[in-house]
Formats: structure tokens, sequence, C-alpha cells
């Protein structure tokens, strides 16, 4: 069921007096246990697409609805308050806190998103997201001491552990190597798959495509096609 959908999108800059059409009307619907990947050249606007769908910054015109409501229309807070709180990101390079331990980076996304969980429910739901994503045992360990795979499977950790309805993923393998690529995407399917999770994902690695229920080709901040890969009954 389609419960996020974007309709006319349109973001437009201003360099000096020439108007710059970024995204020229963008339909597109995102289903729940389902990832779609959007790809496309350098500046076609795919990662302009995601962080608008993301609220992280705000169309220049049509709806984004997400739950019943138009996130284009919200002030800050509310839109503040739905990232925080139903909204998860992972992006190119895991961005953890150099001085907390991979438990700790987990207890403060739970501040963060204002977790009503007592803190031996903490401690217990930070201990099942970490075997999750096979990370358990190394709870105590800091981000210095991790490899690249094992950093990014932290940040996805800290990205599903407040229990988001979507995930948004700008470039999640573009800094690993191939194995550890592949390692990441499988995570991120069977974890969209379990948790019923809505992932939209940007993407340039064609050999990422093979995990997406769903690819979107951009160019010219249009939709050129979307091809629907989900097995059909």
């Amino acid at each position: 069921m389609s419960f996020f959908t974007m309709d006319k999108v349109k973001k437009v800059f201003m360099n000096g007096e020439l108007k710059e059409e970024i995204l020229k009307g963008i339909d597109l619907s995102l289903q729940e246990g389902e990832i779609t990947a959007l790809v496309g050249a350098s500046g076609s606007g795919k990662s302009t697409l995601l962080t608008i769908a993301a609220g992280l910054q705000s169309a220049s015109g049509g709806d984004i609805i997400f739950e019943g409501e138009n996130i284009n229309t919200m002030n800050l807070e509310q839109i503040r308050k739905i990232r925080a709180h139903k909204f998860g990101f992972v992006f190119q390079f895991a961005h953890l806190v150099p001085f907390l331990t991979v438990e700790e980076q987990l207890l403060l996304m739970l501040n963060i998103s204002e977790s009503k969980l007592k803190k031996f429910e903490q401690k217990r739901e930070i201990d099942r997201i970490l075997r999750l994503v096979e990370m358990n045992r190394r709870k105590y360990a800091y981000p210095s001491s991790l490899s690249g795979g094992e950093k990014q499977r932290v940040a996805i950790a800290r990205a599903i552990i407040h229990k988001p309805k979507v995930l948004f993923a700008d470039e999640p393998t573009a800094s690993l190597d191939s194995k550890r690529s592949q390692d990441v995407m499988s995570l991120i399917r069977d974890l969209t798959k379990t948790l019923n999770i809505t992932t939209l994902m940007v993407t340039h690695d064609e050999e990422m495509l093979s995990y997406a229920d769903h690819i979107i080709k951009m160019n010219d901040g249009v939709i050129l096609h979307n091809e629907d890969l989900t097995p059909k009954l």
C-alpha cells in the first residue's frame, strides 16, 4: 500500500536572474516494505528529490503526502518531528560520533527521537538491533576501530533504532568495496522486508539495483522510466 506520495513536485533555484528548474513536476509513490532506487547522471535531480522527500529542503511546488499529511505545507518544527520520529537516514559516509561507542551512537538516536522506552528497555532494544545488523559483539567499540563496512552497519542500526516508517539512503555503498557494498545492500533489503520499512535510495552503482523493488531513472529533473521489479501474482 502506498502511503508516501509526491504529486507534481517542483524545485526551482535562482542563479542570479536566471531561474534554474531542478525538478519539473515529479509524481512518485512509495510502497511499504519495498526499496525504490533513484538512478541517473550527476545533475539529473535524484539527490534533490530524495532530500525534498526527506524534508531536508522544501519543494517550490507540489504536494508531498506522508500518512495523509502534506509535508510541503508544514512548518519547520512539524518537519523536524517527523524526521526525528518517523524517518531514518543513511548516507555515503557513516558520520559516527568519534567519541561514542557503538552502543552510545544508538542511545543518542533514541534520545533525539524522544524515545518513551525506559533505560533497561532501551538497552534491550539496542541489543536486538545490533544483532540484526550483526554488530552486537562490537557494541563497546569506538568508530576508530571499525572497518568501513562495520561503520555503515552501525549507521544503519542508528537509522532504524527508533522504528522509522521511511528510510532514506543517499549512496549508502559509494564508499565501500564491491563485497562490502553487497553485504550492506543485502542488509538494507532484509531490514526493509522484515521491519516493513519504506526505503528510498539514491545510487550510481548499477550492481545495487538488483536489490531494489522499483527503479526510477531520472534525467534533467524528470522521470524517464519507472520499472517495477516486484513479483506479479
